[in-house]
């Protein structure tokens, strides 16, 4: 299991389909990014803002983090939310990637809106 500050400064590497973590492992990984959840082979994690321009400018941050790291969510995007689904389909699952991902995307939400919990 990686830390919250090892995630943050490692970055996202092409992976092969032996590289998806087993649900142990991902279980124990969550314990890390605790507003996230393991649901159906991803994880993820809704965000929830004051209005459409704070959504979108999440979104943007987002953006521009995750193509930064080549690893790209699924993204649900209502008025005042977000939810943000990581899974690594080259490895068949969630990976190491995701987490990655995900602690840096609740960076941004903590840097940008205080964390506040989803």
């Amino acid at each position: 299991m990686r830390t919250l500050t090892e995630l943050l400064a490692s970055h996202c590497q092409p992976l092969d389909r032996h590289a998806a973590l087993s649900a142990t492992q991902v279980a124990a990984q969550l314990a890390v990014v605790p507003d996230w959840q393991a649901v159906d082979g991803t994880i993820r994690r809704t965000y929830r803002f004051a209005d459409y321009f704070e959504t979108i400018a999440f979104v943007n941050a987002l953006a521009y983090m995750v193509h930064r790291e080549d690893h790209h969510p699924d993204l649900l995007v209502g008025y005042d939310r977000c939810e943000v689904r990581f899974a690594t389909h080259s490895a068949g699952g969630v990976s190491d990637n995701d987490f990655i991902c995900a602690a840096k995307a609740d960076a941004i939400f903590a840097q940008r809106y205080g964390g506040a919990p989803a």
